[in-house]
This record gives C-alpha cells, structure tokens and sequence, in this order.
C-alpha cells in the first residue's frame, strides 16, 4: 500500500465546486459505493432510508459552526478564532501574520486585541480587552474553496438541523443534507467533535505517514455510547464521526462515556472497525479526509468513484453532494 502523497490526487473541474447550497437540504444527488461487488449506484439522498435495516444507527456530528470570523474595525486584519484558551484569551489564525507579531495589537469592535504568544503551527493567542461575543459581529467561517464572504443564507445552511454544541469553525457537511422531518425517521444518536481549523491544513509532506494531524475535542455521552453499543449496524454520517469512534474505541469493541481530544489519522491500510456504513461527501484533492474514505473502502474503488462523479456532474465538498459506502 502506497503512503504517497500523488496517489491521492485528482482533478477536478473548478463550475463543480458547489458554491451555494441547494435550494432544499434533502435534494442532494447520492453516489452509492457497494463494497463487496465493487458497483456504483446513483441515487438521491431523500432514498438514504432505502438501504437501512433493522438494527442500523446513524451516528452524526451535533457540533455548531460559530462566527469565528471577523476582522480588526479597520479592516486591515483578519481574525479566525479557534478556541478560547483564558480569560480573555483566544487562539486565532491571522493574516497577515506579518502584522501581528508579538505585542503587535488592533482594535476589534473598538476594544484592544494584542497578541500575547505566536504558537509553533503559526497560530497567535491573542489578549482582548474585551471579551469577544463571536455571534454578535462575526461571520461563518466558509472553506477557503468558497471564494465569496459568507452571507446570512450560510448562517443558516453551513450548519446541520441538529447542530446544539457550539465550538466547531468548519459544518460537519455530510450532515447538511438532512432535514428535521428525515432525521425523525431515521434511528440516530449524536457524538461531538469540533472540528478545526486543520481540517483545511494541506499535507504537505510527500510520504502522507509523515503528517501530523491538529488536535480536535470531542465528546460522547453516555446515552450515546449505550446505543453505539447496542447496535447491529453503525452507520457513521460523516469522516468526523468516524473519527470519534475510532479514537474512543476500546480493545473491548467498546465505548465509554468521555471528553477528549483527539489526533487520530486514518488512512490505508489502516481498518475502520467501529463503522460498517459511512455517508460522507466529496472530499478536496490530497486531504486527509479522502485518506480516510480510502481507508475505509480502498483507495483505487474511491478514486475510481471520484472519477465517475465528475463524469457525472456531481457537486463538490462541503455544499456539493454525498456518498454512501455499504
């Protein structure tokens, strides 16, 4: 098994990069990926219910995206906040960083924000004045792929129904596609894990073993890891529920109630044992989110898939269109 860097490439047209959502969540197209006999189905997602059995649980990501983005009041610097760290105390991207060099200060919202520490990946902890109430002066942080400032309609359609814990800076996408009425059909529980900044870091080293994964928290109720338990079937909506399954499995097979953190990277050879189904969407070229799918159904099957989705005009990442891998 190749760990190459090249060997997770594609190209892609840039018109099938889904700048916009669709006008309903439950419209998406559906690629369906049979493992077993290597075929391809195309379906639409409203026909998720279809493939389900007895037994089955879907297992979805209820973090909430926040208005991690804002600017400095003269425009000048961008502000991308990650985590609050302190009283007062924030971990943020910035750019540009040249600008903002220990000491270096701004005002946000017309109160002082200095930075006190430039961390070793480039992030800056930054010291405001005045507290930072993100959803009251931010905006959405969309992916860098959307070139377009994200307006009040992402507010709304860059988070899922059932989003309820805040602290993600990028959707959990292959959950956009549900809607209340779907989900309340549908046997479901929740997992958390906030998904961050490096969920957009390139991998840069050619070797992919070589790539060091950012930190991520995620959470597990004790609810949730009865009915993860219980299950004939895990159907993991999403490579972020997947990841908190993995990094929370036990050499049991089992989960525990738990908060942690988590910088697992999943990709060939290694095995996905705590899901048997995996809906996700279509993943970036070289990411660690296509390393993934591959792991879980072999990267020539999933590349062979790719190749016939852009055959077939599908919508891309984060507001494009899913797949269903059985």
């Amino acid at each position: 098994m190749s760990h190459l860097l090249s060997d997770y490439d594609y190209t892609l047209p840039e018109e099938l990069i889904a700048q916009r959502p669709l006008p309903r969540r439950e419209d998406s197209r559906m690629m369906v990926l049979h493992r077993k006999t290597q075929q391809i189905e195309h379906r639409q997602f409203k026909d998720l219910g279809t493939f389900l059995r007895d037994g089955d649980l879907l297992v979805l990501n209820n973090a909430r995206v926040f208005a991690a983005r804002r600017f400095s009041d003269d425009g000048a610097i961008e502000f991308l906040f990650l985590e609050k760290v302190g009283q007062g105390h924030w971990r943020c991207l910035v750019k540009p960083g040249r600008k903002m060099r220990v000491g270096a200060s701004c005002q946000v919202n017309g109160s002082e924000a200095r930075v006190a520490e430039v961390l070793p990946d480039g992030s800056r902890v930054i010291a405001v004045e005045t507290d930072i109430a993100l959803e009251d002066g931010g905006t959405v942080p969309l992916p860098p792929y959307m070139r377009r400032p994200a307006d009040e309609q992402d507010r709304d359609r860059y988070q899922t129904v059932f989003a309820d814990v805040p602290g993600a800076v990028a959707a959990p996408t292959a959950g956009l596609h549900f809607t209340a009425e779907m989900l309340a059909t549908l046997p479901h529980t929740f997992v958390t894990l906030h998904v961050g900044a490096g969920t957009f870091q390139p991998v840069k080293a050619d070797s992919i073993a070589q790539h060091q994964m950012h930190a991520e928290r995620y959470a597990i109720s004790a609810q949730a890891a009865d009915e993860i338990n219980s299950a004939l079937r895990i159907v993991a909506v999403g490579t972020t529920s997947v990841r908190v399954l993995e990094s929370a499995r036990r050499s049991d097979g089992k989960l525990i109630a738990q908060d942690g953190s988590t910088d697992i990277f999943i990709y060939p050879p290694a095995r996905i044992e705590h899901a048997d189904v995996l809906l996700t969407n279509f993943h970036l070229p070289r990411s660690t989110l296509l390393m993934l799918v591959s792991a879980f159904a072999g990267r020539e099957f999933v590349l062979h898939a790719y190749e016939e989705a852009i055959r077939e005009r599908y919508r891309f990442y984060s507001y494009g269109d899913c797949m269903l891998i059985l």
